[in-house]
C-alpha cells in the first residue's frame, strides 16, 4: 500500500516536472526555421539557344569548332557577371568577300569568336552609358579587342575599327544572358589592322560623245571640240600674210609719188 502511494507521487511529480519544461519552452519561443533559399536563374544552354533562336549556324559551328562555347556556358551559368553575346546571321558570313576568315590562323579565329561577347550581362537600356565609357573590352581582352558603342536614338551601333553595324534585334534579354543579333561580322583591329577597308568607289558618270557640226570648231582626234583662238594669238601664216600687205602698200605710195612728180 505504502509503496502505490510512493510510485503515485513520483508519478505525479514527473508529470508536473514536464509540464513545467514545456510551459518554459513556449514562454521563450520556439525556433524559427529560416526561409529556403531563392531558386538560382535557370541554366542556360546557349547551344540549344542558338541553334532555334535564328539563323546563326554558321557562327555557332566556330563557336563549336574553337571550342569558345564552353567558355561562354561557364560565363552564362557559373558567374554573376554574365554574358552579352553579339550573334552576327549566316548571311553576314556569305557577304563577306574581304577579308577572308579562311586565312585566320586557329587562335585567331578564336578571338575572332571571343570578340563577339562582353563578360556581362547589358540590357538595351546599359547601352546609354556604354556610349559614354566607350570603347569596352570584349572576352578577347586588350585594346585592340575593344568595342565602342553609340545610341542614337534606341538604335545601339558598334564599331570595331574594321566594321560598323548595329543591333537589329534582341534574341534574348533575360540575366543572365543577353543575345542581340548584328547587321554584320564585328572584325576587330588586332588581326585585320587599323585601317578601314577601302569604300567601293563610285561609277563614273556617263560620258555622251557629240559630233561636232559644220558651223561648230573642228574635233581633234578624240572627238573633243578645239577651242577657237583666241583673238591676241596668230598663226606664223597670218603674221607673213601681214609683213607682205605692208611691203606692198609702201611700194605703191612709193610709185604713185614718183608719177605725182614726173607730171608736175
Amino acid at each position: 500500500m505504502g509503496y502505490s502511494r510512493v510510485l503515485i507521487v513520483s508519478s505525479l511529480l514527473l508529470v508536473f516536472q514536464l509540464s513545467t519544461v514545456v510551459a518554459k519552452g513556449k514562454a521563450i519561443g520556439s525556433p524559427i526555421m529560416a526561409p529556403a533559399p531563392a531558386p538560382g536563374p535557370e541554366y542556360t544552354n546557349l547551344t540549344d539557344l542558338l541553334s532555334v533562336a535564328g539563323p546563326f549556324h554558321t557562327f555557332l559551328n566556330y563557336l563549336v569548332s574553337t571550342k569558345v562555347i564552353e567558355t561562354f556556358q561557364a560565363q552564362a551559368n557559373n558567374t554573376e557577371e554574365g554574358i552579352t553575346l553579339f550573334v552576327p546571321k549566316d548571311s553576314s558570313f556569305t557577304s563577306l568577300k574581304k577579308p577572308s576568315l579562311s586565312n585566320l590562323t586557329s587562335e585567331q579565329l578564336k578571338s575572332l569568336c571571343l570578340f563577339h561577347a562582353l563578360p556581362h550581362y547589358y540590357s538595351l537600356a546599359d547601352f546609354k552609358n556604354l556610349s559614354d565609357v566607350s570603347p569596352i573590352n570584349t572576352f578577347a581582352g586588350g585594346n585592340l579587342y575593344s568595342l565602342n558603342f553609340t545610341d542614337d536614338s534606341g538604335t545601339v551601333h558598334l564599331n570595331s575599327g574594321w566594321s560598323r553595324t548595329k543591333v537589329s534585334s534582341a534574341v534574348r534579354t533575360t540575366y543572365p544572358v543577353a543575345v542581340y543579333q548584328v547587321d554584320k561580322v564585328l572584325l576587330p583591329e588586332a588581326i585585320f589592322g587599323t585601317d578601314l577597308p577601302p569604300m567601293p568607289a563610285p561609277a563614273p558618270a556617263p560620258v555622251t560623245d557629240i559630233a561636232p557640226t559644220a558651223d561648230s570648231p573642228a574635233a581633234d582626234q578624240t572627238g573633243k571640240a578645239k577651242a577657237p583662238a583666241s583673238p591676241d594669238s596668230s598663226s606664223p601664216s597670218a603674221s607673213h600674210k601681214m609683213m607682205s600687205w605692208g611691203i606692198l602698200k609702201h611700194l605703191v605710195l612709193a610709185i604713185g609719188g614718183g608719177f605725182l612728180m614726173f607730171f608736175l
